[in-house]
């Protein structure tokens, strides 16, 4: 791999053996909170190590592998033997390094608590399992920098926030291929391992694939096809099932860290991608990914990103959060320890920002995530909404339930629709809001503590409606008792009533039953 500093890279060969050793010490997710403790363990995503450092003060393997991996802090040869007992193999292969009679890590190994109960272990460089101990950019190298000897653009990051968004919204259906594009240190590539038949990983920068090799095998993970190259060209012109992604999706005034920064101008990157991403599905195949996209004056962000969707493809867009420019410029100065330098240099560069925003009339940034699939319909269903609100993780089988009601209500004309039977939607209940003591409710709710977590006001018809579905009856049949429960007209009722079951067929509240 040019211009890769091979020693800063372990081998991978003795990566089963060490797997091995972490997990006799517990060195596991669990295993961690349980010695560290929930506010401990907390306190080291925001970067505080002092509590984390008063509970491992003891001498017990598990104690030790804290220290030397979660916490990057040397630890005595003798220990670290302890826990390790092929120590000298590791230190060999470059996992660790030998300090005088202490031993430091030489990356970042990090617990992970994967799929269907798995102990996982995600690679990355030092301080850069973000929210870790040392900060991204203040790790414990001698001068400063988070790996020693290597340019903090090319650095590879670990388990972050939006890392773990995405593995939960990723539809987990078992499929025969799998593409993680811009796979960093392999988080997305190894959650494919367990359900795709052939994995294939890409990145821009060699030393991210070198990670992501590292934390498959040291996870116990079938190894992916590893290529470098950006977006879409170390594949041409193959297909896969699923395209997975959380690419450098910073829009900033230039490409400074790889890790973060698209290189492109503005969101272009993002839309590249998306439009991209039909030519490289297979029929029915979904694309996900994490983006920000820039709110533009004149012009209402949803159709902005409804228009970078491909011919022949539903999507779901959501946004989960909007800044204004002055918050997104300072957010990923001080991600990029700007805030560290001189004052004229950072107020250099947060000129650069405004500037640049400026220049394309971007007044916010929104961040969300978008999800497409190739249905090859000719209306095919895009939506793109705003939902700040809490939502259920992992959200995977519920984006794959959206996308399967989409195509029960293009294929089902409003006759069609009164000859279907429906379910009430998992964990939805009802709400009569009013005054206390008040005969009639003043409106009902139906809420789902499921999914998207969402709400709807409904009226008398349909709360009785929704009630009433449990698979037995088509809705037909149900709006004809209504009407006659409540001296309505039932032709009348038939003829307004498939709207309203659109809605909650739509959002979740009612499932087709077939």
């Amino acid at each position: 791999m040019a211009g890769v500093s091979t020693p800063l890279l372990p081998a991978a060969r003795n990566a089963p053996s060490l797997r091995d050793d972490l997990r006799a010490a517990a060195f596991t997710a669990d295993g961690c909170l349980d010695l560290l403790g929930a506010a401990a363990y907390a306190a080291l995503s925001r970067a505080e190590t002092v509590p984390a450092l008063r509970a491992t003060r003891g001498g017990s393997p598990l104690e030790t592998l804290v220290r030397l991996f979660l916490l990057q802090r040397p630890v005595s040869y003798a220990r670290a033997r302890a826990a390790l007992p092929r120590i000298d193999d590791y230190a060999t292969d470059g996992w660790l390094a030998r300090d005088g009679d202490d031993v430091r890590a030489t990356v970042d190994v990090r617990p992970y608590a994967g799929e269907e109960g798995a102990d996982w272990w995600i690679v990355s460089d030092l301080g850069c399992a973000v929210g870790g101990a040392g900060g991204i950019g203040t790790g414990t190298g001698s001068d400063g920098e988070s790996t020693p000897g290597v340019d903090r653009a090319d650095l590879v990051l670990g388990v972050g926030g939006a890392s773990t968004t995405l593995a939960g919204l990723t539809v987990r259906e078992p499929v025969g291929s799998a593409l993680d594009l811009g796979t960093g240190s392999g988080i997305q590539a190894l959650h494919a391992s367990r359900h795709a038949t052939r994995v294939t990983a890409t990145d821009v920068n060699p030393r991210a694939l070198h990670f992501a090799r590292l934390t498959l095998a040291l996870s116990g993970a079938r190894q992916p096809d590893l290529r470098e190259g950006s977006l879409f060209e170390p594949v041409r012109d193959e297909r896969f099932d699923l395209i997975v992604s959380n690419p450098p999706f910073v829009i900033s005034p230039s490409g400074r860290f790889t890790y973060r920064d698209g290189g492109m101008a503005g969101d272009d990157l993002c839309r590249t991608l998306v439009q991209q991403s039909a030519d490289h599905l297979n029929d029915g195949g979904y694309c996900q990914l994490l983006a920000n996209w820039q709110h533009t004056e004149g012009q209402d962000w949803r159709e902005r990103l409804v228009s970078w969707i491909p011919r022949g493809c539903d999507a779901w867009i959501v946004q989960r959060e909007v800044q204004d420019v002055t918050q997104y410029a300072e957010l990923w100065l001080r991600d990029g320890g700007d805030h560290r330098t001189d004052p004229a240099t950072y107020a250099a560069r947060y000129d650069a920002w405004l500037d640049e925003f400026e220049q394309r009339k971007v007044n916010g940034v929104g961040f969300g995530w978008i999800t497409l699939r190739k249905s090859g319909a000719d209306q095919p269903v895009i939506t793109a909404e705003e939902w700040p609100h809490p939502v259920e993780q992992p959200l995977g089988p519920h984006i794959a339930g959206w996308f399967d009601r989409q195509d029960f209500l293009r294929t089902h004309d409003d006759a069609a629709l009164l000859s279907s039977r429906f379910a009430l939607g998992d964990g939805v209940v009802q709400e009569q809001v009013g005054l206390p003591g008040a005969e009639d409710p003043e409106h009902v709710v139906l809420r789902a503590a499921r999914g998207m977590r969402r709400a709807t006001k409904v009226d008398t018809v349909g709360a009785g409606f929704a009630g009433v579905c449990d698979g037995t009856l088509t809705a037909g049949r149900i709006v004809d008792a209504i009407a006659q429960l409540l001296g309505e007209d039932p032709v009348v009722l038939r003829d307004r009533t498939p709207e309203s079951i659109r809605l909650l067929v739509e959002q979740g509240f009612l499932d087709p039953v077939e």
